[in-house]
């Protein structure tokens, strides 16, 4: 069996490995979305496009911070453009060919030159991006959620990514220079406007420059596969889930509360003690206590927060020094998702483990501290909406247990007796017009 063979075959290992790896954690995360309460979300499906379209592929509303919003722009197209050649290496890894798709001459040439020039813009950015977060310090990358890890973890991945690019133009250079020496097996093909310039630091050892570009070939394509199988316990599932999350936004306007059906039942019950509800999956419960009374589509939200902070940045709460912080609101619902989803798997079942989101993961203090002025929800660049979780929280503290803050409490009175939220008999209330 010839060195190549035996290469060919490890390739088909490592891949197949990665690509069933990434299939199950694939799974696990679809089955803890669908954990979630039933939503319909498929109405008007060319507005919902045209919405995927503008603020995922077109991140519209990252340009609100036109800096940042450019630098993430070169990360996202030279990261997501430059994997295309991901089908090369994959073809070339199988077969044992090398560049297989050179024969596209001169169209290839530009396509390497293109995939270089983003390589550099990746590079670049993903360096900025590491000095802001780590020399800049910039506020929104802290705060009482921002622990060790995910702070750890954006860090893991800007280094990763610079990584990969640095070994995807190292292997074009060696590609490059082993072409101009004419080695065997290394065609003339591809241009190199960008890896170029490393020609003059490697060395002209035939054998050298094979051992380089060899390693960083499968360096790049390890390492691509390893970022896959890491995505789903990184913050940065963002990359793939914000697609379908702003495809199936709320395209209702910000300030329209939704009615909840256990309540829809229990008024027409009252009018028709002959209605029937429909049959629910689950018991009837008002407001949200768990992760299983939320959607489906609040549950996806969670997994596609990118912790960036934008939302808190904005938040008026969190900006008066209160506790409510709306990125915690996402990672504190992921957390708990993550946490029955495994439970489930493990048990075959859900079984109470005297846990809830509500008080062991997200605090009455915080939920109350909302002004829900949807500030977050405008605020975040892939439609992320915090407020809907807080809001059912609340419903399930006021509906369930009757438990509120003593000034809403007071307010609750008031609407009850007087049929307003103020003090004042029906019969007083035109009493401020006697004077004038």
């Amino acid at each position: 069996m010839t060195p190549s063979v035996i290469s060919q075959l490890i390739f088909a290992v490592v891949f197949i490995t990665a690509v069933a790896l990434a299939a199950y954690n694939a799974r696990k995360i679809i089955q803890n979305i669908r954990l979630g309460r039933s939503e319909r979300r498929t109405d008007e499906p060319g507005r919902r496009l045209r919405t995927m379209l503008l603020v995922a592929f077109g991140q519209k509303k990252m340009f609100k911070r036109p800096f940042a919003a450019l630098l993430h722009l070169f990360v996202y197209l030279g990261f997501c453009i430059i994997n295309l050649e991901m089908l090369e290496i994959v073809i070339d890894g199988l077969f044992g060919t090398h560049r297989a798709f050179s024969g596209l001459g001169a169209f290839y040439s530009f396509l390497i030159g293109a995939f270089e020039w983003l390589a550099l813009s990746v590079l670049v950015g993903c360096i900025i991006f590491l000095a802001r977060r780590n020399l800049a310090r910039i506020r929104r990358f802290f705060g009482t959620e921002m622990t060790a890890w995910p702070r750890t973890d954006a860090n893991l991945i800007l280094t990763a990514e610079i990584l990969l690019m640095v070994a995807f133009l190292t292997m074009n250079a060696a590609d490059y220079k082993l072409q101009l020496l004419g080695a065997p097996h290394y065609t003339q093909a591809g241009a190199f406007p960008v890896s170029g310039w490393l020609l003059p630091l490697l060395p002209d050892s035939t054998s050298s420059l094979m051992g380089i570009e060899r390693f960083c070939w499968w360096f790049h394509i390890t390492g691509v596969l390893a970022f896959l199988n890491y995505l789903p316990y990184s913050k940065h599932l963002h990359i793939l889930l914000a697609f379908p999350n702003t495809y199936f936004s709320n395209l209702h306007p910000k300030g329209r509360f939704t009615n909840m059906d256990s309540v829809t039942n229990e008024v027409k019950a009252m009018l028709d003690p002959s209605y029937t509800p429909e049959a629910a999956d689950m018991p009837i419960r008002f407001g949200a206590k768990d992760i299983q009374d939320l959607t489906w589509k609040n549950l996806m939200e969670a997994y596609t927060c990118t912790e960036c902070g934008r939302c808190t940045s904005v938040c008026p709460a969190n900006i008066t020094g209160k506790l409510l912080s709306p990125r915690k609101i996402m990672m504190d619902t992921r957390d708990r998702m993550v946490e029955v989803g495994s439970a489930i798997r493990k048990n075959k079942e859900f079984k109470d483990d005297g846990k809830s989101l509500l008080d062991s993961y997200i605090t009455r203090e915080e939920i109350w501290a909302c002004t829900t002025c949807n500030a977050c929800v405008e605020a975040c660049p892939v439609n992320i909406n915090p407020l809907e979780i807080i809001v059912e929280l609340r419903r399930y503290a006021v509906m369930e247990e009757s438990k509120a803050p003593t000034s809403l409490n007071a307010m609750f009175g008031n609407v009850e007796n007087n049929g307003a939220p103020w003090k004042y008999a029906q019969a007083d209330r035109a009493n401020w017009a006697m004077d004038n």
